[in-house]
């Protein structure tokens, strides 16, 4: 690991001030538990690193009129333990359960997972599923993007050099919908997993879909929602054939590689199956 200098401003606009100061030098640094590692295997070695812990206004969960808003410096642990969330999107709670071990939940913050897109993380499909969004502060002023939209590649973004991603939003979920994330992990539980999959379902009273999403994680060089498939469900009930249907129609749609927890055609299968099995968790929550 290379020398580096740490600087650790209090505002945003001590934040951006250092950012321009050292330009391509600098990185920002969260919990650390992605850029750390990076830079250890020599992936990243910027020369001054600029600590968020100190800014004010970065941490906490808070109900608003736009829905839940979670602070970038937020942990995922706390995300876990949120009396609110748990409450109001229970399924994401239960998502960042399942995020590595404790020791990492602790450290590692809600921002910094996103800023880092590492494909492979478990909170990018349940956040695009729930159609979160992320705010991106920069000298001249404030920008909000879709998680979805977010990632762009392999541990890259659309976040500007001189941008710090701020909070998490997500929206309001209606009661009369269901959710679900399930991953596949063949060798330890808080291993990253060959697939996994996150759904949201809201029905109508006939018991047909009003609205679907569903997005996917180790399927790709990003998490994906899979568009073509959601199209086979919408407006239509959500029978046994036409979750087979679906099921076909996913595993066309990702676009996953080869590597040590599977082969690409494994993981479009397992895509395939985990998402028939996610859709009919979601339909069985509904209400309940």
């Amino acid at each position: 690991m290379n020398e580096f200098q740490i600087h650790q401003p209090g505002t945003l606009q001590e934040t951006h001030t250092l950012l321009d100061r050292f330009g391509e030098e600098a990185r920002v640094i969260a919990g650390g538990t992605g850029l750390v590692q990076g830079m250890k295997l020599r992936l990243a070695q910027p020369e001054h690193l600029i600590a968020l812990q100190r800014v004010t206004g970065l941490a906490g969960i808070q109900d608003s009129d736009r829905g839940i808003r979670i602070g970038a410096m937020t942990t995922h642990r706390e995300v876990e333990l949120s009396s609110l969330v748990r409450e109001r999107i229970p399924f994401l709670a239960e998502t960042y359960r399942h995020v590595a071990t404790v020791r990492i939940r602790n450290m590692a913050t809600v921002g910094g997972g996103l800023a880092h897109a590492d494909p492979n993380q478990d909170p990018q499909p349940a956040l695009i599923a729930l159609e979160a969004r992320v705010s991106l502060a920069s000298p001249n002023g404030m920008r909000e993007v879709s998680v979805e939209e977010l990632a762009t590649g392999y541990y890259e973004t659309v976040i500007a050099p001189e941008e710090v991603l701020t909070e998490i939003i997500i929206p309001e979920v209606n009661t009369s919908s269901g959710t679900a994330f399930l991953k596949f992990t063949p060798q330890t539980a808080d291993d990253y997993a060959t697939v996994s999959v996150a759904v949201f379902l809201s029905v109508d009273p006939n018991g047909n879909c009003e609205d679907v999403r569903i997005a996917l994680g180790s399927c790709g060089v990003t998490a994906i929602r899979a568009h073509k498939a959601e199209e086979v469900l919408r407006g239509r009930a959500p029978t046994p054939q036409r979750l087979q249907d679906i099921g076909e129609a996913v595993a066309g749609e990702v676009d996953p590689s080869d590597d040590i927890r599977g082969s690409a055609d494994y993981k479009r299968e397992m895509a395939a199956v985990f998402t028939r099995r996610a859709l009919e968790q979601a339909r069985n929550s509904i209400n309940n």
